[in-house]
């Protein structure tokens, strides 16, 4: 009995000491866990302050497009910030990607809390740089009035460079969306649909045109690399993507009808069917939207462009008619499944869509009687 006892107790002992044993390995576990927690907070602090002081001053630009990585970057390697990684987690956990492109002067006392909120409002160099904002919907002839406007070129200059196909040549080998198909002959304007509506800062009035053009065509790379793959399988190639939403930007006012009217017209080429679409008629004769009516001698002639003219059968027009929106290009790689092969808007620019001619003309004839119909002459 007293050797089984013994025994007992022993194997009690070693057991204790094996749970004690075991306690240890997990508060040493715990308290490792503990100061890594701690160093770490403690570094992601120090590398958010700032690194020197307000007479240090340095200028940097963001180049357009950047993301979080390359501004990372561009911030360590002009001294602004003590870590990359610091920086872009500090990015990811506030949810920021709001940052403005330009020429920045900061000073070297701003810690990363006080760059990120001036890459935010876009406080730029200089405060006389120029800024230009190219508006959606418009066309070609619109953008060439601005620069000239805006800038010491003149529209004969735009559009002289525009004729200069070892320079349109250039452009197709920079640009993956831009094709030989912008060098058709019936198309009026090769850059138009393709240069992003937006507001830009340039240094001054002396900035090129092909300066303005690449900043432009830098945002559009931008606005269309995540639908490159969805475009490249699908049945449509860039140019008629871009055509298609440039008929949506002009035929919608509103972005939430965009989807429903890309809808229509692949219903309609698939089965065939002329789109119809007036804003097609308007570009082909270089006739403001909302200027007056269209002719029945318009929209009865032929052209690439003209939708509602003979032999445009199951055709998209030869170009885009005008520049495009982030959410009418949303809307021509992703519309809206429905059978609707008709839509019309009343003076409001409310959009009524239906799958028949029949309900089509009623809803006409309803908004003529109710005075809801748009009137050129009011």
């Amino acid at each position: 009995m007293e050797e089984n006892e013994v025994k007992t107790r022993k194997n009690r002992h070693a057991e204790t000491n094996k749970k004690g044993g075991i306690l240890k390995v997990l508060v040493i576990a715990v308290i490792f866990v503990i100061l890594v927690a701690i160093s770490t907070v403690i570094w992601y602090n120090i590398c958010l302050s700032a690194i020197g002081s307000a007479e240090d001053k340095v200028s940097l630009e963001i180049p357009l497009g950047s993301g979080t990585n390359k501004i990372a970057t561009v911030l360590k390697n002009n001294g602004m910030i003590r870590s990359e990684l610091a920086f872009k987690l500090y990015v990811k956990l506030n949810n920021i990607s709001d940052f403005q492109a330009g020429k920045y002067e900061l000073t070297k006392d701003m810690n990363v809390v006080d760059i990120v909120k001036t890459l935010q409002t876009g406080k730029l160099f200089k405060d006389n740089q120029l800024k230009i904002t190219f508006v959606e919907g418009k066309t070609f002839r619109y953008f060439a009035n601005e620069i000239a406007k805006n800038t010491n070129n003149t529209e004969e200059a735009v559009y002289e460079l525009l004729e200069d196909e070892e320079y349109i040549d250039s452009l197709i080998n920079e640009y993956w969306f831009l094709t030989d198909t912008i060098k058709d002959e019936n198309i009026y304007y090769p850059l138009e649909g393709y240069l992003f509506p937006d507001t830009y800062s340039f240094e001054n009035k002396e900035v090129t045109i092909q300066e303005i053009f690449k900043t432009l065509l830098d945002q559009t790379a931008k606005i269309l690399e995540p639908y490159k793959v969805k475009i490249e399988k699908g049945k449509y190639n860039v140019h008629e993507i871009l055509t298609i939403a440039s008929i949506a930007e002009n035929e919608a006012i509103f972005d939430k009808d965009r989807k429903d009217v890309t809808s229509v017209l692949y219903n309609r080429l698939n089965k065939n069917m002329s789109l119809g679409s007036d804003v097609t008629t308007y570009y082909a004769f270089k006739i403001d939207l909302g200027s007056r009516d269209l002719y029945k001698k318009e929209i009865n002639t032929y052209n690439p462009y003209n939708t509602r003219g003979p032999n445009m059968l199951g055709k998209l027009p030869i170009g885009p008619i005008c520049s495009v929106s982030k959410a009418s290009i949303e809307a021509a790689v992703n519309p809206n499944h429905t059978e609707n092969l008709f839509f019309v808007a009343d003076a409001s620019g409310k959009i009524y869509f239906t799958k028949s001619n029949e309900e089509h003309q009623k809803i006409i004839d309803d908004l003529k009687a109710t005075g809801a119909w748009y009137n050129f002459d009011k």
